[in-house]
């Protein structure tokens, strides 16, 4: 296999870019693809709006088609910001984290619940899961109320996760998935706490990502 995993982080904050490749660092093998975790400079410094989320595309894609060493792409955002317009400049698979993350928790339960950061995200999120189809499937969104930036390195984030996520498994949710890139270094510990599967979209598109360059040999 040749060529990297570029996974692109959107916004402009390095700590949610280093709290990505920490997620990552497990997905890494001698030998294996590198996953190479990068910053979109010219980004929000979180995207917490659809004005943030519409302003990356044009970005992205002039990101997506300067990297000719790639052999796969994540956007690593929920939501998926850019990601057509990504895939029009490229012949590389470019994964979004949502998606990834929604057909993950697909496998992993009969009805998934979604951690979003803010309440203004859920009906963005809510209009891409209609694109998708799933939200038959859907236990509910939550929101816990907090910045992009909070999500990465707030003191009180993982408090609220918990009682969010309990929440969500009393609408019905048998899996919790992370509706933000900077949540990814609370996962496993989350999951020990809720009792039930918990996916970090980001490490969803990677796996995806991996595997389609392993079946290609």
């Amino acid at each position: 296999m040749t060529g990297h995993v570029v996974v692109i982080n959107p916004n402009s904050n390095e700590a949610v870019t280093e709290g990505l490749r920490a997620a990552l660092a497990r997905f890494a093998w001698p030998g294996g693809p590198r996953i190479d975790c990068v910053t979109l400079a010219e980004g929000p410094f979180g995207i917490e709006s659809q004005l943030d989320s519409d302003s990356v595309a044009l970005p992205l894609a002039r990101l997506v088609r300067a990297r000719t060493d790639a052999a796969a792409f994540v956007i690593a955002c929920y939501s998926d910001p850019g990601i057509d317009a990504c895939r029009s400049v490229t012949a590389a698979p470019v994964f979004g984290m949502q998606e990834a993350g929604v057909m993950t928790a697909l496998a992993r339960g009969d009805r998934f619940g979604v951690i979003a950061i803010a309440e203004a995200s859920i009906r963005r999120h809510l209009r891409y899961l209609r694109r998708l189809g799933v939200t038959g499937r859907l236990a509910g969104e939550r929101p816990l109320g907090i910045s992009v930036d909070e999500s990465a390195r707030g003191a009180g984030t993982f408090d609220r996760l918990v009682e969010v996520g309990s929440a969500l498994k009393g609408d019905g949710a048998d899996v919790i998935l992370l509706g933000c890139a900077g949540l990814s270094a609370h996962r496993a510990r989350l999951e020990a706490a809720l009792s039930v599967p918990v996916i970090d979209p980001t490490q969803a598109a990677v796996a995806m990502a991996l595997g389609t360059l392993l079946a290609a040999g």
